[in-house]
């Protein structure tokens, strides 16, 4: 069919424009789509969406998106984000910030949407398997959480993995929470309103720093933790199942551990690393959130019923439809961006009952 030959041309060539009129493209085409492409997977309730994003890069040879090679796995990464990006979401006030901190100064993003208005703020760490990804891969999915969560957002440009080791890593996104906590009368936080937050190894670097800061003066008042790895030590079913053709694989993983474990010779099972295994007692409370197809679902999973068993409030949600990295979709997916815009708004809730 004509149309399955222009939208492989159009992916190809340009893909932003291509996946969005992919996107608007009936389901019953898609999924043929799928077929034509001859995508090795069975992944029947899967968005077809990415079905179909996942069978036209495997057309074209690419696989997982954190290689052997790290400086690549950056540039490919920041690359596809760029490709793929429209107009970003406006928000009254974005700046770019540098953060003097006692481990040294950092970059960071400061999103305010009303900033006449005392606000919560969110200190936000982005994903990226700790070695890919920075505040401007995660830029639009920012914007919408301070829109839609009518929060600020402060995104935190912490050094990376294998270059900088766990506790160096963690403890500059302490230091940073730290600090916004010392200048919450500058930044006009709502009754020293403050969350941590992150999707994926942000959401790791969330749920260590919450649980290291829990007796501290600064430590969060909530946590939002998107599709969080918490285990890097065990493998569950969900592992097994959908480790191969979705946006993160086992080899993605492999490296992971790899670069941000093994290499600083950290124990997987050290709660640095996997917090599942640290102390869950007495935590701020946690919506978390899991995508079905996804490796990590089922560590996610277990550690939001492990800490609700410890009297942490907890708010659970799974997209069954959805595959890891879905927040940074938004560009191409009205799916993505829905459920982006849920997740805050379900946030700040969730966060307002806790009062």
């Amino acid at each position: 069919m004509r149309i399955h030959s222009l939208i492989r041309e159009k992916i190809e060539k340009r893909q932003g424009t291509a996946a969005r009129l992919l996107d608007r493209t009936p389901r019953i085409i898609q999924n043929a789509l799928v077929n034509v492409l001859s995508y090795p997977y069975h992944y029947p309730d899967l968005d077809p969406f990415i079905k179909c994003m996942m069978a036209a890069q495997l057309k074209q040879g690419k696989a997982g998106f954190i290689g052997t090679d790290v400086e690549a796995s950056r540039k490919a990464f920041e690359s596809q984000m760029c490709l793929i990006g429209i107009k970003p979401t406006f928000v009254k006030r974005v700046e770019n910030m540098r953060l003097p901190l006692i481990s040294g100064t950092i970059q960071a993003r400061h999103y305010h949407p009303a900033p006449h208005k005392k606000l919560p703020m969110m200190v936000f760490y982005h994903g990226g398997g700790f070695v890919v990804g920075s505040i401007d891969t995660h830029d639009e999915a920012c914007r919408l959480l301070a829109i839609h969560a009518k929060v600020q957002v402060l995104s935190i440009n912490y050094p990376l993995a294998p270059e900088t080791n766990p506790a160096q890593i963690i403890q500059c996104c302490e230091d940073a929470l730290a600090w916004v906590y010392q200048n919450r009368r500058h930044f006009k936080i709502l009754k020293n309103r403050i969350a941590v937050a992150g999707d994926s190894a942000g959401g790791n670097i969330a749920t260590v720093v919450a649980q290291r800061t829990k007796m501290k003066a600064y430590a969060p008042e909530a946590q939002l933790l998107i599709y969080p790895t918490v285990d890097l030590k065990s493998r569950h079913p969900s592992f097994f199942a959908y480790k191969d053709g979705l946006i993160l694989t086992e080899s993605d993983i492999e490296n992971v551990v790899e670069f941000y474990a093994k290499q600083h010779d950290v124990d997987l099972d050290d709660p640095l690393v996997s917090p599942t295994n640290g102390d869950l007692k007495k935590l701020a409370p946690a919506y978390i959130l899991t995508a079905g197809h996804d490796v990590l679902h089922d560590e996610a999973e277990i550690y939001a019923h492990k800490i609700r068993q410890q009297g942490v409030k907890i708010l659970y949600t799974n997209y069954s439809d959805q595959t890891h990295g879905f927040i940074n979709l938004t560009f191409v997916s009205k799916r993505a961006k829905k459920i982006t815009i849920e997740i805050a708004k379900n946030f700040r809730r969730f966060w307002d009952k806790q009062h």
